[in-house]
């Protein structure tokens, strides 16, 4: 019995929960643009953060109360909130509706990268040639996609491509920012704490945004989009990244996030008739090139750590 726990825990299992993770989260974006062709991006958020706080909360007194934090750490529970939701959630919902789900989606497997220089200029990490090679084969790739020398800055794509990569730095920046808090309160426990301090921050835009859509002429299959935004891409990603980052490192979770692009490509030409070109290609082969400089490395080192110290990682 006790070989049969050790397996599911601390073996294959995570492993699988990280897989569904990444098709979920894949699979957003893409029911995200069939909602904003009925909402709008602020109301689409709302109903994301405020509907995800609500079964948050609810899950969190299903399985124990929910601890509270010292006021000490305040500062830092909004910090992390702002960044790692509402700003990050408002910036790639609005980029989303401008761009295309190719796009969004390649453009945030950059997060990785964003939280290393950041992490560096906090003095987490240490830069290294391999870093700066990594980042930079990645930049060029984020460039040439952006296009900034080509396309005029009032080019829709570009402006999405733009918003996009403002949301990929936040979310890097929350992973820095947010790590003590995590590793020091439990991810689930925090995680819903961040959703519900959002939720706060979000609530009186959002219930503008609703009350100047028209919510009564939504069709059915843009609540079904939203119901699956809230439910899967959002509370059970969540629930199973927190799950995972109790069995596996941090950065083992983080390389999953280069599986997104591979479920978006798949499906946004079937599902929303886009396509693949030339200069999406060449993006892809140079971002997925930069992050790898970057993460691989760093992964085993990790591995190592966790298999040195396995309860480094518990919470």
């Amino acid at each position: 019995m006790h070989s049969e726990t050790s397996f599911k825990d601390r073996g294959i299992a995570p492993h699988v929960a990280l897989l569904i993770v990444q098709i979920f989260f894949g699979t957003w974006p893409i029911f995200g643009k069939i909602a904003l062709r009925s909402v709008s991006s602020t109301s689409l958020v709302g109903f994301r953060i405020v509907g995800a706080a609500i079964i948050f909360a609810l899950l969190r007194r299903r399985f124990g109360p929910l601890r509270h934090l010292p006021k000490r750490v305040l500062a830092w529970v909004v910090l992390s909130a702002l960044l790692g939701v509402t700003l990050n959630q408002l910036l790639f919902v609005k980029g989303l509706s401008y761009t295309t789900v190719i796009n969004a989606t390649l453009l945030t497997t950059t997060i990785p990268v964003f939280t290393l220089i950041i992490s560096i200029a906090m003095g987490h990490d240490r830069a290294s040639l391999r870093h700066i090679v990594g980042i930079v084969l990645a930049a060029v790739g984020v460039i040439y996609l952006v296009d900034p020398f080509r396309a005029t800055f009032s080019a829709s794509t570009t402006r999405g491509n733009l918003l996009i990569v403002a949301n990929s730095f936040s979310y890097g920046a929350y992973i820095a920012v947010s790590r003590d808090l995590v590793k020091r309160y439990g991810a689930f426990n925090v995680i819903t704490w961040l959703f519900l301090v959002s939720a706060i921050i979000t609530l009186p835009l959002a219930i503008y945004s609703w009350s100047t859509d028209d919510l009564g002429s939504v069709p059915g299959s843009a609540w079904l989009a939203i119901v699956y935004i809230v439910l899967l891409p959002t509370v059970l990603v969540y629930y199973l990244n927190a799950w995972a980052l109790t069995k596996v490192a941090p950065t083992i979770v983080a390389v999953y996030i280069y599986l997104q692009p591979l479920v978006a490509f798949g499906l946004a030409p079937a599902i929303l008739g886009e396509t693949l070109n030339s200069r999406t290609l060449l993006s892809c082969v140079l971002i997925f090139a930069g992050v790898a400089v970057v993460t691989v490395k760093s992964r085993s080192r990790a591995v190592e750590e966790v298999s040195e110290d396995p309860e480094a990682m518990s919470h």
